[in-house]
């Protein structure tokens, strides 16, 4: 019988990291976070390897709980339990999971969904993504990235895992001094499928985007599938095709797939011809701007178009260039849905604004001369959490517009 492996510290020596006289203002309102210039850093704290846990206490003695702590990063501090004590072993992570699973099980009913999503869930910066027995998880902290064996552990305990996926390759984990890999933590295969609305897709967890399926856009795209029957549909930026092929099986009479990744295209229609439905399906690999602008200049046009691009701005200085591009999609987009059509826009991007892009997709509508009416402004589904301090986590907006004329 397999043993636990050993925690990540002594939880009985565990140092202390004091926040500075009269910087404790956000963490005592219950904030999950720790800044660099809100604790006291000490030679002997800097000199903790990234990942440590700590027990976070006021200047005044008030003592804050269990924190993963990183010298290097500005998020100096993230929380993990309000018991300074508790032990970050195995058992600790085999509760913490086992309560994440409970409630995705609930919310969604089917062994497809984001198992764990971050700070929301009491594990910063940890990623998970279940697909039935196959696995993708991102750590994107110090601490998240010493713990993986441990998580690994609790989740072959809680589960019967064929593959767990190392999707490492975040741009992210640099803020943390961490490096971007990819690779199988257990198993050999990385293919597997997801089941939704009906269909069965297949993916590639090491070589597609993220961590193989875009599980946020889940109830988006039962909204689009929900008007797709009889109609025309466009499923721009559509990695395997999740808009596109629920709108075949909702009965379009037409899709056309768009994207740049050739794999994603294969997979997509091997998805479309194994449902019956490949004879409707065409799949048109390109540049998704440059090919849009070419479709519309040849004056084609669709009852639906679906516009879900990668992020427009992955920085703040993203953010002005980041406009303009939402705004040029938005136009285009526009120009090929057919009168008394739908177009529905997403933006993944963390530093744009829920606002700045309804007004950026508005400009760009605009410009093509058009009235729209906004239906639904939407955002990821139930198994993405949100911590309530931390409203910029809620990165996916979705505009779903209908256009008269």
């Amino acid at each position: 019988m397999d043993t636990d492996l050993s925690p990540l510290d002594d939880a009985a020596n565990r140092p202390v990291l004091r926040l500075t006289p009269g910087r404790d203002r956000r963490v005592k309102a219950g904030h999950p976070w720790a800044f660099s210039n809100e604790v006291a850093m000490s030679p002997a704290m800097r000199a903790l390897p990234p990942g440590s846990p700590v027990r976070l206490e006021g200047d005044d003695g008030q003592k804050y709980g269990t924190w993963l702590f990183n010298p290097h990063s500005l998020i100096a501090a993230r929380r993990v339990s309000p018991d300074p004590g508790m032990v970050m072993g195995e058992a600790f992570f085999r509760t913490r999971l086992g309560e994440c699973m409970a409630l995705r099980d609930r919310l969604v009913g089917a062994p497809y969904y984001r198992l764990v999503h971050a700070e929301a869930d009491g594990l910063p910066g940890l990623v998970i993504d279940r697909y039935g027995d196959a696995l993708a998880l991102q750590a994107n902290t110090a601490g998240m990235e010493r713990a993986t064996p441990l998580i690994v552990a609790a989740l072959r305990h809680l589960m019967a895992a064929r593959v767990i996926v190392a999707r490492n390759d975040s741009a992210v984990r640099g803020l943390e001094g961490l490096k971007e890999e990819s690779g199988l933590l257990l198993g050999e295969d990385a293919t597997a499928r997801v089941r939704e609305g009906g269909l069965e897709f297949s993916i590639d967890l090491l070589s597609g985007q993220k961590t193989g399926w875009f599980f946020d856009q889940r109830d988006n795209r039962a909204k689009v599938a929900a008007l797709a029957q009889g109609a025309s549909v466009l499923d721009a930026f559509c990695h395997t095709g999740g808009f596109g092929l629920l709108a075949a099986q909702a009965g379009a009479r037409q899709v056309t797939l768009l994207d740049r990744s050739e794999p994603a295209l294969g997979l997509a229609m091997d998805t479309a011809r194994r449902h019956g439905f490949g004879d409707i399906v065409t799949a048109r690999r390109g540049e998704a701007l440059e090919t849009l602008e070419r479709m519309v200049g040849a004056g084609e046009t669709y009852d639906i178009v679906v516009a879900d691009p990668p992020a427009f701005a992955k920085s703040r200085k993203d953010h002005p260039a980041a406009m303009r591009g939402y705004a040029k999609l938005a136009r285009l987009a526009a120009m090929l849905v057919a009168p008394g059509g739908f177009l529905f826009m997403a933006s993944c991007s963390h530093h744009v604004s829920p606002g700045d892009f309804t007004d950026a997709v508005a400009q760009g509508i605009a410009r093509t001369r058009r009235h729209a009416r906004l239906l639904a402004t939407t955002g990821a589904g139930m198994d993405h959490p949100v911590h309530p301090l931390l409203p910029e986590s809620a990165y996916l907006k979705g505009l779903l517009l209908h256009l008269p004329a």
